[in-house]
Order: C-alpha cells, then sequence, then structure tokens
C-alpha cells in the first residue's frame, strides 16, 4: 500500500476542534493517525474491540464535555448501524473517520459489498457525509465537517476514499495452484 500521508493535516483539524478523544478500530488506513493522536497529549486514544462500542463511548464523553470522533474502516460500519440511534436519539454530534474499501483498485471481492453499501446506509441512519479523496483537502473537508457536527451537534461521516488511502494488495487463499 503506497498511501499518502493525509493523516498530518488530520490530526491538525482535530486539534483545532478541541478533539480530546480519538476512538478506533485498528486499521492500517488510519494507523498514522493514530499514531500521531496516541503522542498527542491532548488527545485521549482509546481502541475498540467493535464499532458499537463508539457511539456510546462518544455519547459519554460529550455529556462530560469532551468532543470524540470514531475512526474505523468502511466493513465496520456493518456492526455500527444499529448504534447510530444512540447519536440521533441522544441528539448528540457523532463524527466518524472512515477509511473505505471495496472502491478504485479494491482486489479483495470480500470488502465491496459492504464498501458499496456504506453511503446509503448511513444517509439512511442520517448521517451527513463528506468524501476525501485527496491529502490536500483533508484540513478542509474535516474541518467543516468537525464544525458541522460540534456546532450544530449533528451525525457526520468523512469518508476517506480508496484513491486517497491506497490499494491494499489482496492475495486469495490458494492462489497459483
Amino acid at each position: 500500500m503506497s498511501a499518502p500521508d493525509w493523516s498530518e493535516a488530520a490530526h491538525a483539524a482535530l486539534a483545532r476542534a478541541g478533539v480530546g478523544l480519538l476512538a478506533h478500530v485498528p486499521d492500517a488506513g488510519l494507523a498514522r493517525l493514530i499514531e500521531r493522536c496516541t503522542s498527542d497529549p491532548a488527545i485521549r486514544v482509546v481502541g475498540l474491540a467493535d464499532e458499537r462500542e463508539g457511539p456510546a463511548l462518544l455519547a459519554g464523553a460529550w455529556l462530560g464535555g469532551l468532543k470524540g470522533v470514531l475512526a474505523c474502516q468502511s466493513s465496520g460500519i456493518g456492526n455500527l448501524v444499529n448504534m447510530l440511534a444512540v447519536a440521533a436519539v441522544g441528539r448528540f454530534p457523532l463524527v466518524l473517520i472512515v477509511t473505505m474499501r471495496g472502491e478504485w483498485g479494491e482486489e479483495n471481492p470480500w470488502q465491496v459489498p459492504m464498501g458499496q453499501a456504506v453511503p446509503a446506509v448511513l444517509e439512511a441512519m442520517g448521517v451527513r457525509l463528506f468524501s476525501l479523496e485527496r491529502a490536500e483537502e483533508t484540513g478542509a473537508v474535516l474541518d467543516g465537517a468537525l464544525g458541522l457536527a460540534f456546532g450544530s451537534e449533528e451525525r457526520v461521516a468523512v469518508l476517506g476514499r480508496q484513491r486517497l488511502l491506497g490499494v491494499k494488495r489482496f492475495v486469495a487463499f490458494g492462489a497459483g495452484r
């Protein structure tokens, strides 16, 4: 994978917005952002076992006066759908940074169905979408999404597209036999 480094601008946007919590499910596309946030003493980084834990954790953080963001891969959105109602019913902001799979150049057929479904699923749940395809757009896109979410208590998702993140090579079991 040869991904351009968008994580520095993403971290800077989180810092500008006063984000104090980054909840995440580990993902190679998010690794640099997670590392940057881990090294920032103003941001607490919490690894999750499952994406479903994120909205509840972020709700508690918000109620305690802390702004938080959930970062995960697009395949995790399938796990998260029911919990999106927590933010809607509780009327608190929810920010998702989603590294997309199943798009441009995808070589793993298991990633394609959920990758295709993510935008429609999130929109159906009332989440406003922002697309991020070029590293130089990272700061502006995240500033807009974070401002909307925290200023208006909205649910937003920034979809880090596969063109931004690069292609992960996939070798099927038994390939080359």
